[in-house]
């Protein structure tokens, strides 16, 4: 008798833990084969304006998940099958191969996900196969919504008000809790490719970085488990959320989101007991308002489709006289703007893929309302470095910033001078990513254009040599 096989494709959800789509191959199949396709477009293409789809940072990131998810499949008696190249057509030969019967996935809902699904769908219908879609990135179930995805409140604070009083969040999905029947087909497992085998040269982590991600589930679980029970760092979140550093100065839990090692569901519940043991309802609830904008710019992104990735955006036009300047594109890019704030910033991001939430506010809004760039350009490197991107996230929040996005507000400019002011008041991240301004007094860190040449020579910075002069004025 051939047993009754099911492919379960990893995706965004490398994940044991709250994992629907494995939990539903388990229970269908009477033996599961694990399978992640390192996309070859994906992982060595290019973005509309030439920047590497996925950069060094993130490219680490999803091996180390990849080789972690194996090591903990290895432990239940299964193993991971790693392939390179279209996913599409690989997963297809595969079930071809295996005479599986069905393959489940977690379903996505963007551009190129969708097509890429959508293609490995009609393959294994040719073959009389079923692609079965489960849900795994959110905290809510669309099912569980008062209202149908098409009809989804376009302000937060509206969709924050309703699910708040309507939904209650589902308890996640626990790992599988025993070992896997041993497969009666034989497959080579494949190697884990390197960062060579994508172009790009190995690394160690900046020693100024606030933290050094690590990719995997258990890496993920562990950073909960520390920033709430081990570190109580949760109890200051609403105070700590908006500084520019710290390894606490917020959850980090952003990367391990992103490549669905650490599910949202998980993260709320962990939250709720943390409450109920040790209080901290203030900081509790901020970190729950972040996850519930996280669904919400998802559900932005599955009501409108494809337009967030268009200039128009949701709005379906431009609101600002934005231009694909990039000559000042670059600058921004390589932290020579002669703005401190936003040079320090950019800095870190291009140095170690990460960048806080209060910093990437503000560097969009420079580059799109000071220097009147596109904000197209802005996204589209975003996604290329960012360790932690995520293209309903990235390219909602660059909607907002672009002014085309779903807030409410007319005008999300930035004043960056007070902004600097206010959330780096001593100069202390500045000079962290700027070293040649480490001698710049605090009354001058963020406009050391004002030195006048003997305060230059006295501090040991020339402008227009050691640093540029601002691109724009702060005033």
């Amino acid at each position: 008798m051939v047993a009754r096989r099911a492919i379960m494709w990893f995706r965004h959800d490398l994940r044991l833990h709250d994992n629907e789509a494995l939990q539903e191959a388990l229970s269908a199949a009477q033996e599961v084969i694990p399978v992640y396709v390192f996309d070859e477009r994906r992982f060595t293409g290019r973005t509309k304006y030439g920047f590497k789809k996925t950069g060094k940072f993130r490219t680490k990131f999803i091996i180390e998940s990849v080789k972690e998810l194996r090591a903990s499949l290895r432990k239940l008696n299964s193993d991971l099958i790693v392939r390179v190249g279209k996913p599409e057509e690989i997963i297809f030969q595969l079930a071809n191969q295996v005479k599986s019967s069905w393959v489940f996935c977690n379903r996505e809902r963007t551009r190129d996900k969708v097509t890429v699904q959508d293609t490995l769908e009609k393959n294994l219908w040719s073959i009389g196969q079923e692609l079965r879609f489960s849900r795994g990135k959110m905290l809510y179930y669309t099912a569980d919504l008062p209202f149908p995805i098409t009809h989804t409140p376009d302000s937060f604070a509206q969709f924050r008000k309703e699910v708040e009083r309507y939904v209650n969040i589902r308890k996640p999905l626990p790992a599988p809790g025993k070992p896997f029947t041993s497969l009666t087909v034989a497959l080579d497992s494949g190697d884990i490719p390197s960062l060579s085998d994508f172009g790009h040269p190995a690394f160690e982590p900046d020693p100024r970085a606030a933290i050094a991600f690590k990719g995997g589930e258990e890496e993920g679980l562990r950073h909960l488990q520390h920033y709430l029970w081990g570190s109580d760092a949760i109890q200051q979140y609403h105070k700590t959320l908006n500084e520019l550093c710290g390894q606490h100065q917020s959850t980090k839990f952003s990367a391990w989101l992103a490549q669905g090692c650490l599910s949202p569901k998980m993260i709320y519940e962990e939250l709720k007991k943390y409450e109920a043991a040790r209080g901290g309802e203030k900081s509790t609830y901020q970190l729950f308002y972040g996850l519930m904008w996280r669904d919400f710019l998802r559900f932005m992104a599955k009501k409108h489709g494809d337009v967030i990735f268009e200039e128009g955006g949701i709005k379906g036009s431009e609101t600002l006289p934005l231009k694909e300047d990039y000559d000042l594109f670059q600058k921004w890019i390589d932290g020579k703007t002669g703005v401190p704030l936003i040079d320090a910033n950019m800095r870190e991001l291009k140095y170690t893929g990460y960048m806080s939430n209060r910093g990437r506010q503000n560097v969009s809004s420079f580059l799109v309302n000071d220097l009147k760039v596109s904000w197209l350009m802005g996204a589209d490197y975003f996604e290329s470095v960012l360790i932690d991107y995520d293209p309903a996230s990235n390219y909602g929040n660059w909607n907002m910033a672009g002014g085309v996005g779903s807030d409410p507000r007319e005008n999300r400019a930035f004043n960056i001078l007070s902004q600097a002011k206010k959330y780096d008041p001593d100069g202390s991240y500045v000079k962290r990513w700027i070293p040649e301004l480490e001698d710049v007094p605090v009354d001058k860190i963020h406009q050391p254009d004002r030195l006048s040449s003997q305060e230059q020579e006295q501090h040991h910075i020339r402008i227009g040599d050691d640093y540029p002069p601002a691109l724009v004025s702060l005033d």
